[in-house]
């Protein structure tokens, strides 16, 4: 592929999907990372994408745009899987687990579904139906489904959900991120999810925080907790050296897995 065709599919695929990583990227046009980084690097220069950490996005803020939960569902699968494998061996029998929406808290609703047998709480329909639709023992799980407005990605929020997470105590919340960045910390692009995630994190006794490696760096309109409100974060060997050095200074512990090993 000539360059003017590549960079013409690279700033396609950044314009559809508002971020895309050089992995990503180098994939779908069949070309080795260092010309996608040398490309995403002539885009910049010309101001016709910017460059991020890993990847690239369109030029401006995003912080309101909201992926749809199929779009993300297909993204970082092998990420998403390993880090919900470490997630899922912190969870022991009798507990009360928070899931917040997601697709990576999706994965290890999966993998809960199959045991211990615990008391679930979500503002997630998907995830409620992996529990009711498993084929394990439909009394080993209680699942209470917070109620609330839908959005894109699926999770209910609002007032309403906000005021049912008040009744609850959470031992634990496992909570995804739309972005996580060393200034904003943790955030979303949706203001009324923010506002339901803080009450979950409110109602919980420990925060772990679930979130692949791309994350890091985005920031979405609003924060939904501080980095070091986080007791632990689980992400991927993805994550630079430096971010893993910054986060392993703001929270309790960090967990980093290999997908290759999830």
């Amino acid at each position: 592929m000539l360059p003017a065709a590549r960079h013409q599919a690279i700033l396609d695929s950044v314009r559809r999907e508002r971020i895309m990583r050089v992995a990503d990227l180098a994939e779908l046009l069949g070309v080795s990372p260092m010309t996608v980084r040398r490309d995403i690097d002539s885009l910049s220069d010309a101001g016709l994408l910017e460059r991020i950490h890993g990847g690239a996005k369109i030029p401006g803020p995003t912080g309101t745009h909201e992926p749809g939960f199929e779009l993300k569902s297909t993204q970082n699968t092998a990420e998403k899987d390993a880090i919900a494998a470490e997630a899922a061996s912190l969870v022991h029998e009798g507990m009360a687990v928070g899931l917040s929406a997601g697709t990576t808290t999706f994965a290890l609703a999966k993998r809960l579904a199959l045991g211990p047998q615990i008391t679930v709480v979500t503002n997630s329909v998907r995830i409620a139906d992996v529990f009711y639709s498993s084929a394990g023992d439909s009394s080993a799980t209680t699942v209470i489904l917070i109620g609330g407005q839908r959005t894109p990605s699926d999770a209910l929020v609002g007032p309403i959900a906000t005021a049912a997470l008040k009744q609850v105590h959470l031992d634990m919340l496992f909570m995804g991120v739309h972005g996580m960045d060393s200034r904003a910390g943790f955030t979303t692009p949706n203001l009324l999810e923010a506002e339901t995630d803080r009450a979950m994190v409110d109602a919980s006794r420990e925060l772990v925080v679930v979130a692949d490696h791309t994350k890091w760096g985005t920031q979405g309109i609003s924060t939904i907790a501080a980095l070091e409100d986080a007791d632990q974060i689980i992400t991927d060997s993805g994550l630079g050296e430096n971010a893993r050095n910054y986060l392993a200074t703001a929270v309790r512990k960090l967990r980093v897995v290999n997908p290759l090993q999830g």
